[in-house]
């Protein structure tokens, strides 16, 4: 029998580690080739700039989770 639930959660990591390095891997890489090196670190500052949102809700996520799991020790 398999774990379903494993399964798609597994999925959804590797999904989001593959989107994180494509952006980050090649699209920083394709900046610093073209335009060079100061402008690739201004990526990488808008990058983190713009995924400080999206982490702060996903640790939202989490520790609402682990709330939720822990008021439910039934």
């Amino acid at each position: 029998m398999r774990d379903l639930r494993k399964y798609a959660r597994q999925t959804d990591v590797r999904l989001g580690v593959g989107a994180f390095l494509l952006l980050f891997v090649v699209g920083l890489g394709l900046i610093y080739l073209i335009y060079g090196s100061g402008a690739a670190m201004m990526g990488m500052i808008c990058l983190l700039a713009g995924l400080t949102p999206l982490v702060l809700i996903f640790l939202s996520f989490v520790v609402l989770d682990w709330i939720q799991k822990r008021a439910n020790r039934d």
